[in-house]
């Protein structure tokens, strides 16, 4: 059975190396086994008996598992030339340090941050804001075993802390999310934690909001808006009535400062993320292979938006004193990302670290797009017009050609040609709406493939594919565990639906590798030219 597997894997592979350079072959094929695979891929039907023989000496020598991986690891890596990722590794699932573990072994991957993402890279740094926000979310999920056992970061402090300060506390607004599997025991004691860390949350992004006057995040301070002999918080000028009362480490005299306990749990975690070498390696990939937008063959990809006003313009965004928009927003934050983990003055850091912050939570960040980030409301106002997170304008006028057309300008593309591929939004398929936007012009390709988003949207995600054919959208649909997927031959592919066919097939002149290698083959010919006229000297 083994060698009738392998022999199907390698008829598989050889149709996807038909279209590749022996040498893009060979760098993924293990020298020990160069000359075995080698004859597989390259048998004709009259080599056949040979390469079955073959075979059947790899499953007798107790190599057949490794030939199959081999075989079945190239077909992979030959039939996904670039792997784009529009972001959210993070959001919220139970296992992105596995995912990440993949990533840093594909050999050509790009990622385009997601706020998840960005708000990871924060906490990696140490930056507070971005750490309390982490901690909450992983336990607002019952998933604290990605911090405990995947970057063995040390809960132990904070556990003793939330158990000891809210004891008694039935944490009424902070039940979990989902269903994290938790004993009763562990249920209890991460509702506190959770709220432990809300809090602690709150009181460190006060600190944030004071230092960067610029962010216009004042109204996101509510603290001070309780009023305790009521048991209500203005906001927005109404007041409601909380879901929770007990606030044993608030001074309503000073609500936002942090006691003795709440700053030793968050110097210790912040002590504790950035000190974890798994953490470091995953972020600095994050860093070195990923960007704030991409463009490749005429598609913008990104993750959430483009900003705009109300009235479609471009919207003005001013930082630290000055104003951006459109792509010079973009290129802005992603140089402040750069700076948080590379520069060498330190207010420039600084600038950096607090600017990974509000990427996750603010109104002008071009990964939120969102009014507000409603923390607070969501665990302790039950009125859902307090909740409410106004999505920004960019997702209601994308009908608008004139619209898209001035994106399109905005970043040098031809608006005729191009397109934006962004994730972000769930797309909520099961009550009907359509990931493509636009006539074409846009593809949405978030349909929730965290788990917590697959009730929303019906499915697990979006996969866009580009080959010479033509543009391909793949809905995705959830695999329960690998043994099902496994026993019942389950396909991750649901249903394709063809974007754009090509009438022509493409090949790689048609790319902007092509034309890079166009260019290459100019500058090599001018180099001869150059060599040949004696201005270039020949080495010694």
């Amino acid at each position: 059975a083994l060698a009738d597997l392998i022999e199907q894997l390698a008829a598989v592979a050889r149709a996807a190396v038909e279209r590749h350079l022996l040498v893009e072959v060979d760098a993924f094929v293990p020298e020990d086994f160069a000359i075995v695979i080698g004859e597989l891929l390259a048998a004709t039907p009259a080599k056949r008996p040979c390469a079955r023989a073959l075979i059947e000496g790899a499953v007798d020598s107790g190599a057949g598992i490794v030939v199959a991986e081999i075989l079945g690891e190239l077909t992979q890596h030959l039939t996904i030339d670039r792997l784009h990722l529009v972001g959210d590794v993070y959001d919220r699932g139970p296992a992105p340090h596995l995912i990440m573990d993949e990533l840093l072994t594909h050999p050509s991957v790009d990622v385009q941050w997601g706020n998840h993402d960005i708000l990871w890279m924060g906490a990696a740094l140490g930056q507070p804001g971005s750490v309390a926000n982490v901690v909450r979310i992983c336990a607002r999920y019952g998933n604290l075993s990605i911090l405990e056992d995947a970057y063995g970061i040390n809960l132990r402090p904070l556990a003793s802390f939330a158990a000891e300060a809210y004891g008694d506390d039935p944490c009424v607004a902070f039940a979990l999310k989902g269903n994290p599997g938790l004993s009763e025991a562990e249920t209890r004691l991460t509702e506190k934690i959770q709220k432990a860390m809300a809090i602690i949350q709150f009181k460190v992004e006060a600190a944030l909001i004071a230092e960067n006057p610029s962010f216009g995040l004042d109204d996101r301070n509510l603290l001070h808006r309780i009023n305790r002999e009521r048991n209500t918080v203005i906001v927005d000028g109404v007041e409601y009535e909380l879901t929770d009362t007990v606030f044993p480490t608030v001074d309503w005299d000073d609500p936002y400062r942090l006691t003795e306990g709440e700053e030793a749990v968050i110097e210790q975690l912040c002590a504790a993320f950035s000190g974890c070498e798994r953490l470091q390696r995953h972020m600095d990939f994050l860093l070195t292979h990923g960007s704030l937008y991409k463009i490749v063959n005429g598609n913008l990809l990104l993750h959430a938006c483009v900003p705009l006003a109300a009235d479609g313009s471009l919207m003005e965004v001013t930082l630290f004193g000055k104003t951006y928009q459109g792509k010079s927003l973009y290129d802005m934050v992603d140089a402040s990302v750069r700076a948080a983990y590379l520069a060498t003055d330190e207010a420039e850091r600084k600038r950096g670290l607090d600017m990974l912050w509000y990427l996750w939570l603010g109104p002008g960040s071009p990964l939120f797009a969102k009014s507000k980030m409603a923390t607070f409301e969501l665990y302790l106002i039950a009125d859902k017009a307090a909740r409410k997170e106004v999505k920004n304008p960019f997702y209601t006028l994308l009908d608008d050609d004139a619209v898209i057309d001035r994106i399109f300008e905005d970043f040098a593309m031809d608006p005729a040609t191009s397109r934006i591929i962004c994730g972000h939004v769930p797309v909520k398929v099961k009550d009907g709406e359509d990931p493509v936007k636009a006539a074409g012009r846009v593809l949405c390709i978030d349909g929730g493939f965290s788990a917590p988003y697959q009730k929303t949207t019906g499915l697990a995600g979006f996969t866009l594919v580009s080959n010479a054919e033509g543009l391909f959208l793949d809905a995705n649909t959830p695999l329960s565990s690998r043994q099902a997927a496994i026993a019942d031959n389950a396909d991750i592919v649901a249903e394709r639906r063809v974007i754009e066919h090509y009438e022509t097939p493409r090949s790689m002149e048609d790319t902007d590798e092509g034309a890079a290698l166009r260019e290459r083959v100019v500058e090599l010919a001018r180099l001869i030219e150059a060599y040949d006229s004696g201005l270039i000297a020949e080495a010694q």
